[in-house]
């Protein structure tokens, strides 16, 4: 049996695991790689998925880092059925879509600054709406709790991981050879005490957990301090007659927020002139997922207290077309504007940020986690300048992170999850996490618990043995030792660069002598050009 990791692996997005087992090849989740532009680059490498070979895909929830390369591998031959819950079914199907949606945009832009440089046209569609919306033909519904049998001598079940609304942690017995073992992957965690979701179901017996470790590093403010922070933020931007701009994903947090602001409201701390704006088609739509299944939230008061989309007791105002949402940025005053995408790499919050960020008077309020690579986590790190659609933007509004916020289970809860089930002696992967809170958390397991862990990075494959009976797993035997597989990420030639650089600023210096012959004018124009590539060497040693 063979665990092939395609991502999510010593980075939080692109979650793909491919298991080999018991003669059938299938996928838990199929995600988008989000991030800087060689992290991006990997959505292309599909080829590396063997997409006609996938029997069916085990989906996780439907954030698109574990859903949005779906369409492309079912475009490039995968034909087998996508497992996923109901709300899943319903939020991944807007997901996919308004993810196609975008694809098309940011291509047809590509297209169009290729065409006025003169060069050739390129395929570097991800995929297309047609396509997106074709795959959901292949996607069926299942039941939290009630194993199913996808394929001979695999049975799964789902269970409830309170990430967001129809979000799972899987379960998987698989036999092989008359031999049985349980892998457990658990998506993403959600938190304990969650404001709108039931808590995660304990662990049962497994030989192998792997674990999400988003934030295997740090824990998170309780919902009353989130609250607090989020009320300074409103008062500050308008008592400054400013903004407050929130990227926010679309499903699960942007209603959470939402909610949060209903009670701000009640507590008086919103005022009655500050406008809210729900700035996301997505947004929009997935709200009217949660209402479809309110019953499903967990306290009878936050039923009570979400009202149907068209009827919140105070001003929330819903932009749907481009013009309303372009107005927002033309609006003087104080307003509260949530828009996606929440780690702010597309989508209608970068117009935000492009004419807001720069305004002293502007709060920015980060509620989720900002991956390595994109804009958000450039902003929440401390950058000054920041580069939105090719504009260069001094940072001098204040950024609030609200960690508490997060969709995700922090330090602690992460470790009480594993508490439950050390006793038989899983072996633990660690998935869905940077390096360096991968390693703090692995290090408090292995103190704590005395499990084994593995971190595997991207491509890397490990080998799994099957304990031999029900008996030897009940008995606390350790299981055996992974086989691991490590795959080389290709060196980068960081000399070569240095040295053409070097050899670069030679031949400024020969040509100089020829640029003082020609005229005023003329050298001018290179001084500009010279000036504008030491300013942006500048500026990249500064972020260095």
């Amino acid at each position: 049996m063979k665990v092939q990791f395609l991502g999510a692996a010593q980075t939080v997005t692109g979650s793909c695991h491919i298991i080999e087992a018991a003669g059938h090849r299938f996928a838990v989740d199929c995600g988008m790689h989000q991030g800087n532009k060689a992290i991006e680059e990997r959505n292309f490498n599909t080829e590396l998925y063997n997409p006609d070979s996938i029997e069916f895909i085990l989906l996780t929830h439907a954030h698109i880092d574990h859903s949005g390369l779906i369409p492309r591998i079912a475009a490039q031959g995968f034909k087998g059925t996508v497992y996923c819950t109901a709300p899943t079914l319903e939020f991944v199907k807007l997901m996919l879509e308004d993810s196609a949606h975008i694809q098309e945009m940011e291509y047809t832009w590509r297209e169009k600054q290729r065409g006025r440089k003169g060069k050739k046209k390129k395929d570097d569609l991800l995929y297309s709406v047609e396509e997106a919306q074709a795959c959901m033909n292949q996607f069926r519904a299942v039941t939290f709790n009630q194993t199913f049998e996808p394929a001979p001598n695999i049975k799964v079940t789902y269970k409830y991981a309170a990430h967001i609304l129809g979000a799972a942690f899987i379960v998987i017995d698989i036999t092989e050879n008359g031999e049985t073992k349980r892998l457990t992957f658990s998506g993403d965690l959600g938190r304990h005490e969650n404001m709108l979701l039931h808590d995660p179901q304990p662990l049962e017996r497994t030989d192998y957990l792997f674990l999400e470790s988003t934030y295997g590093n740090r824990n998170h403010k309780d919902d009353e301090n989130s609250l607090d922070e989020l009320a300074k933020a409103i008062e500050r931007s308008y008592r400054l007659g400013g903004k407050v701009i929130i990227p926010t994903f679309a499903v699960e947090r942007a209603q959470e927020i939402l909610y949060c602001l209903y009670l701000l409201h009640r507590r008086g701390l919103v005022p009655h002139n500050m406008p809210i704006y729900l700035d996301s088609p997505l947004a929009i739509k997935a709200t009217e997922v949660f209402e479809k299944y309110k019953n499903d939230l967990e306290y009878d008061e936050i039923k009570n207290d979400l009202p149907p989309i068209a009827d919140f007791d105070f001003q929330i105002n819903y932009t749907l077309n481009t013009e309303e949402s372009q107005a927002l940025n033309a609006m003087d005053g104080p307003a509260i504007i949530l828009s996606a995408s929440g780690m702010c790499n597309a989508g209608r919050i970068k117009h935000h940020l492009k004419h807001n960020i720069w305004r002293p008077e502007t709060s920015i309020v980060f509620v989720g986690f900002q991956a390595v690579g994109t804009l958000g986590r450039k902003i929440v790190e401390g950058a000054s300048i920041v580069n939105i659609m090719n504009n260069d933007l001094n940072v001098s509004a204040k950024i609030y992170t609200i960690n508490g916020f997060s969709a995700h289970a922090g330090q602690k809860q992460l470790l009480e999850w594993v508490s439950t089930i050390y006793k038989c002696h899983p072996q633990v992967i660690l998935v869905h996490g940077e390096k360096e809170s991968q390693e703090e958390l692995g290090r408090l397991i292995k103190e704590q618990y005395n499990l084994d862990v593995t971190i595997p990075a991207y491509l890397d494959e490990i080998e799994l043995t099957a304990r031999a009976s029900e008996e030897e797993a009940a008995s606390a035997v350790p299981a055996p030792a992974l086989t691991i597989t490590k795959h080389t990420m290709p060196k980068l030639d960081w000399q070569f660069v240095c040295d053409d650089l070097d050899l670069r600023i030679k031949q400024l210096h020969t040509k100089l002598g020829q640029v003082q012959e020609r005229s005023w004018e003329d050298q001018t124009e290179v001084l500009d050009k010279i000036a504008k590539l030491n300013n942006d060497l500048y500026k990249l040693i500064a972020q260095l």
